[in-house]
């Protein structure tokens, strides 16, 4: 079954002087969320940009999809730590993406943790969306 989700945007005057905000979202627990060019290419001090919310989006899903796999293969994670730093060059786009786990899993070894990590950055829905970004790294760990 399919499911649908929304987000409404509302901005206010130009690119570089102006700011928006985020009205609505299916949850609701994006709402109210400001948006400025300076928090897109300049690290602004508060708000989000549409590359933090992809950041966002994309260590969730991976971490879904890692979990999800390793449970699959007969070893469930106690705790997956990830995160996805996205790369905005100004005039560019989207430059890269880097992805970071690090997981407590009982049962795997190194190359099998690597393996699951792998196969869940090329399969989750998000990795797929984001497959026209030049450059997406995987850095992994397994803890003790």
């Amino acid at each position: 079954m399919a499911t649908h989700r929304y987000a409404e945007v509302t901005w206010n005057g130009s690119l570089m002087d102006g700011s928006g905000r985020i009205d609505a979202s299916t949850a609701g627990v994006l709402d109210s969320l400001p948006l400025t060019w300076k928090n897109r290419a300049e690290d602004g001090p508060n708000g989000t940009s549409p590359e933090g919310l992809i950041a966002a989006a994309h260590a969730g899903c991976f971490a879904m999809a890692l979990s999800h796999g390793l449970a699959e293969d007969g070893t469930p994670a106690d705790e997956l730590k990830t995160s996805a730093t996205v790369t905005f060059q100004p005039g560019e786009g989207i430059t890269k993406i880097a992805l970071r786990v690090r997981g407590s899993v009982p049962g795997i070894d190194d190359a099998g943790f690597q393996k699951a990590a792998e196969a869940a950055k090329e399969n989750c829905p998000v990795s797929k969306a984001l497959a026209a970004v030049p450059e997406i790294t995987l850095d992994v760990e397994l803890a003790g």
